[in-house]
């Protein structure tokens, strides 16, 4: 494995988590309950950690902030343009693989 500086790994860190982002937001048909299903995350817990981070750092963040930070917009004009009802299968599985802390 190639050795890499700290400040090497925290940029490409940096670049994946950017890529990450802005492949969540170009593919608005996935639903926050398909990832959580699927990957036991969602756009939500991603932008909790990202503050989460920022609080570690001392940086205040808000809930509203951050989230506006992963969607590209406002939590809830993301919700009117592109979240749809979750259907009954889905909620099903989201209590199945729902992590203990959601």
């Amino acid at each position: 494995m190639t050795d890499l500086s700290d400040e090497q790994k925290r940029d490409f860190e940096a670049a994946a988590f950017r890529r990450l982002v802005a492949h969540l937001r170009e593919r608005t048909d996935v639903q926050n309950i398909d990832l959580m299903n699927l990957a036991g995350f969602c756009r939500n817990c991603l932008s909790n950690w990202y503050r989460e981070a920022a609080e570690a750092e001392g940086v205040a963040l808000s809930k509203d902030q951050s989230r506006e930070i992963v969607y590209g917009m406002p939590y809830a004009e993301w919700q009117t343009q592109h979240q749809t009802e979750a259907s009954n299968a889905q909620k099903a599985a989201f209590e199945i693989n729902r992590p203990k802390d959601h």
